[in-house]
């Protein structure tokens, strides 16, 4: 199986070193291409793939193909390569707002197409993925899909009636993570904490909260109440942030956020 990327960007990136690091693919089985003749060379020098200098080369080889490419480039980049897919490919799409319908629409009609959407601590190797697949796409292939997506984190199958909901709750979000971070870090130096010392800090708290939850499947207002003890510091934290709207300005950003996605 050939696995073709059409960008190299951060994202495109994150997914192929997730991908050939599990050992699913091979690397001699990568194809990929970018308008940044350095990414290529980075990917070329360091993930051993194949390069080649057109999109369109790509597309004639790529048994699955991700489009890593800006959503705003998605229109011109599938009508160049449109007619040089290869039959029975499967596309995968990584664009926010862009539905099945419409890249199918671009490529003429009657290809595979997954649409999912991943996140940046795909970087890291603990990403999280939404996907969905238009009914061309067998269940055996989605099957396979998943196994690539699952490469560089978590992935879940989601309809696509979600997708914009994806984007808020897990693609955008860790910008609001990274800014809740730096707020705690910010005022443990206030306090008197050396800054690196309190990033460390605040990242290990967000990181350990965060698996916990997941570790432990119980509801997250159980592992506040845990914290928090009668009269103690942190629930006089938690009346504070409940004064300033700290749920509600999440929860209105987020929704922001989406509304954004449905109209790109």
């Amino acid at each position: 199986m050939k696995i073709g990327f059409i960008g190299l960007g951060n994202m495109g990136s994150a997914i192929l070193g997730g991908i050939l690091k599990q050992g699913n693919v091979s690397a001699s089985d990568v194809i990929v291409t970018d308008k940044a003749p350095m990414a290529v060379k980075k990917a070329v020098e360091m993930l051993k793939v194949n390069a080649v200098p057109e999109n369109t080369m790509v597309a004639e080889q790529a048994d699955v193909l991700f489009l890593a490419i800006k959503p705003q480039i998605y229109e011109p980049v599938i009508r160049e390569i449109a007619s040089s897919v290869k039959e029975g490919a499967i596309i995968i799409s990584i664009a926010p707002g862009k539905k099945m319908e419409w890249i199918d629409g671009l490529f003429g009609g009657g290809k595979k197409i997954v649409r999912c959407m991943p996140n940046t601590p795909a970087l890291v190797g603990a990403g999280c993925t939404g996907a969905c697949a238009n009914s061309l796409v067998s269940e055996q292939e989605m099957i396979q899909v998943m196994t690539l997506l699952n490469c560089f984190g978590k992935a879940y199958p989601v309809p696509e009636s979600l997708m914009d909901t994806v984007v808020g709750v897990s693609g955008s979000s860790p910008a609001y993570v990274f800014m809740m971070i730096e707020a705690m870090a910010d005022a443990a130096v206030a306090d008197g904490m050396p800054r690196a010392q309190a990033y460390e800090f605040a990242a290990q708290a967000v990181y350990g909260s965060a698996k916990m939850l997941l570790d432990s499947k119980l509801h997250p207002g159980v592992l506040k109440d845990m914290v928090c003890s009668p009269g103690g510091t942190t629930i006089e934290a938690v009346r504070v942030l409940e004064e300033k709207g700290f749920r509600s300005a999440i929860i209105e950003a987020q929704k922001a956020c989406v509304d954004k996605s449905k109209s790109m």
